[in-house]
């Protein structure tokens, strides 16, 4: 045979679903049981409403819908404010041209600066003591001896 496993097994697998889904027909049509008590009153309310609702059952909007000329002006409106912030965005130097460890310094300075609550410092201890824990634990082990 030239057809492989995987082709056996794929029309297999379709013809496995196909059934499966077949046994599913049945139960998009449902019936009532005509010996029950409430039977009748079931039938009633699905007759009554198996129309889906139309359009003319919802409400109207309230506010009145902008006219095309008025969207056309928010849309050009946003572009120019695009390109104005385009054009802020272009001015910015992306690149650091002084020494960088003078920024680091002064961006040290700020941090520093700022008071920290005792108890953001008890966590920042926690952090610091977990990453060295795991550090410890991520060291290799020494090597085996060969002899």
């Amino acid at each position: 045979m030239n057809a492989s496993i995987r082709k056996f097994a794929a029309a297999l697998s379709a013809a496995a679903a196909t059934a499966g889904l077949a046994g599913c027909v049945g139960a998009f049509d449902p019936r009532t049981d005509p010996t029950s008590a409430v039977g009748p009153q079931v039938e009633a309310l699905v007759e009554a409403n198996r129309e889906y609702p139309r359009w003319a059952n919802f409400p109207r909007s309230l506010e009145p819908q902008p006219e095309p000329a008025r969207i056309a002006a928010r849309v050009a409106t946003l572009n120019s404010d695009g390109g104005t912030l385009a054009d802020e965005v272009s001015r910015i130097e992306w690149t650091l041209t002084e020494d960088p460890a003078a920024y680091a310094a002064a961006v040290q300075a700020r941090v520093d600066a700022v008071q920290v609550a005792p108890v953001t410092a008890e966590t920042a201890a926690e952090i610091e003591e977990f990453a060295r824990r795991t550090r410890e634990r991520g060291r290799a082990p020494p090597p085996v001896p060969r002899r």
